[in-house]
This record gives C-alpha cells, structure tokens and sequence, in this order.
C-alpha cells in the first residue's frame, strides 16, 4: 500500500483521526454507554488497536463491549474480516470496515483505521480517535468494568500522564513509522535520533521505577508497551530503526517482559499477526513479502527481576481472569 509522505522532506504524514466523537456517560456526543450497543474494531497487528485490546481486558469490559478482529493482510479496500466465516464480521454483518465508515459519511474519501468503534444498531462508525477511544474506556465505562478493575487513569496523575505520553507518543510510537516510511535521509535520521534519545531517556526513568507514573500501571505503559512488543520483530529491521535491539536495551528490555507476563498484556500480542502485516503489507519497504522467521520469543518469558523495584501491577485493584483459550 502507498505510504503518504511529504514530498518536500520526506518526511511520514500521518492521517487525522476524521471521526472523533466521544462515547460517554452522558452521551454529549450522541454516543451514550451501553453495554452490547458498540464493537470494537481492530487488528492484533496494529499497536493503536492493540492499546483497546490491553485496556479492555485489565477493566475486564468483554462482555459490555465485543471485539472483531481484522485480517492483518490488507487489500485495496483496507481491513477486512476475511478470518470470519464468508468473509463477513458476524455481528456487523460487513466485509469491510470501510462500510461503517460510508455507513456514518457517504462522502468520506480518506483512510481506513483500526482502532474503530462502531454502532451495532445502525452499522455506522462512531470513532476511530485512538487516543480517546481508551481514556474513554479507562473513565466513562466504569459502571461496567469487572469488580476489582484498576484506575489506569489516576486523577491525581493525570497531569504527569499526559506528559509522559506525549514524548513518548511523538519520538517513540510515532518516531517508529516516522523513520521506516521516510522517503529522504534526514527525515529518516530525524525520527532515529529522536527515537534512541527517548529510549536512553526511558531507560534512566525506568532503573529506579517499576512504571513510568506512580507505582502502578497507568494508560503512560500500555502506549508504551505496543510499540516495544513490536520493536525487535519489526521496527529494528523493517523500519531502520536499528542502533540498538530492545534485548540490547537491559532496562527497556526487563520492563516491556514485565509487562508481557502481566496478565493483559502477553495475553492480547500475536505476533504472526504482527509480522505478516508489516511485511506483507508495506510492499515500498519490502517488495518480496518475505516474512522473517525470527526473532525468537523464548526471552519474553525469562525472569525480569523488576519485582525488586516493589510497586503494585493493579494498584487497589486485582489482576484480570484469565484468558479464554
């Protein structure tokens, strides 16, 4: 698929959010929580979905909102729910995301993005904002999170939060595609060097701290997290992104398996998914469509001895079930 960059600099530019309406308590928007009323749209491959993914679990929110999963192979028409018999979501009933987006704009002519949610009822398309689309589960869904659910989005650290993901957000979430898609050097070595200066900075925050606000996981790791579980298997090579692997980094590297073996986190990554969208899709980058055989995943289950650093994974609150089989 073409990969939109500035043909001036060369440098990655990345689509609006065009659908940015809130689902909340009080349906400002239109959009009041129901528990069944919505679906979740995403892909294992995408670390944006993958953020819905995490948080949904941890809040124990599977049975208020459902899931559909899209093929991590994209075709002209975008994602697509060819891993679902004929072809089609079976709840709502379409082959192709991009028929809620038209369902909520006929006229809309732009991108077609996971993470979405959409309207049951009416087919249409409700958001495709990521970053509010879990803010909003983390604070508007919690009459209907499991007993036990933990507050991932503390009042009172709200402020370092945001800032947190902001740097991490512009020079790591985003630095990752920023280096990989740009089509002239410096733009490429813009994103690398902000990249490793934020994974050098990371790695000081996170030798005295279990997490990277307060004492236990907060929005700040799961943003963080999607990108790191992605980074050896995919952005070190695929993207250039390559002075150093994430089993270089000790630091960086005991964190993000921290995280993997909590339950909620591990539990939602498929890396097959992962590695068969980037390096299928992004023909530019990878014109054969060889998929990697490696790197090996045994490390993601080593001891990371982040214990010592104390801290509480779930706060007041208690991990989540189990994972369905």
């Amino acid at each position: 698929m073409p990969v939109p960059t500035d043909p001036e600099t060369g440098e990655f530019v990345r689509a609006p959010n065009a659908f940015d309406a809130r689902i909340t308590r009080d349906g400002r928007d239109g959009w009041p929580v129901e528990p069944g009323r919505y679906r979740l749209v995403v892909s294992y491959a995408c670390p944006w979905a993958s953020r819905g993914l995490v948080v949904r679990r941890l809040l124990g929110l599977e049975s208020a909102l459902s899931v559909a999963v899209a093929d991590p192979i994209q075709d002209e028409k975008s994602w697509r729910f060819t891993l679902d018999p004929d072809d089609r979501d079976p709840v709502l009933g379409i082959k192709y995301l991009a028929e809620a987006y038209y369902a909520a704009d006929p006229g809309y002519d732009g991108g077609i993005s996971v993470p979405a949610m959409v309207d049951i009822p009416s087919g249409k398309l409700v958001t495709n904002d990521y970053p509010n689309i879990t803010l909003d589960l983390d604070t508007e869904w919690v009459e209907h999170t499991r007993p036990g659910a933990p507050d991932l989005y503390p009042e009172k650290l709200r402020d370092e939060i945001d800032a947190v993901n902001a740097g991490v957000h512009a020079d790591v979430n985003a630095a990752v595609y920023e280096a990989g898609f740009a089509s002239k050097q410096r733009a490429y070595e813009d994103a690398y060097r902000r990249l490793f200066a934020k994974f050098d900075e990371l790695e000081n925050r996170l030798s005295a701290q279990r997490y990277l606000v307060g004492d236990q996981i907060t929005e700040a790791d799961i943003r963080l997290f999607t990108t790191l579980v992605r980074f050896d298997a995919v952005y070190h090579g695929h993207f250039k992104c390559n002075r150093n692997k994430l089993t270089e980094l000790p630091v960086l590297w005991a964190y993000a398996r921290d995280l993997f073996q909590t339950p909620g986190f591990g539990d939602t990554v498929n890396f097959d998914h992962i590695k068969r969208h980037y390096y299928q899709v992004h023909q530019d980058i990878n014109p054969t469509g060889i998929v990697p055989a490696g790197p090996d995943l045994a490390g993601w289950y080593q001891p990371h001895g982040r214990e010592s650093l104390g801290g509480r994974p779930f706060g007041d609150g208690t991990p989540p079930h189990e994972a369905a089989a």
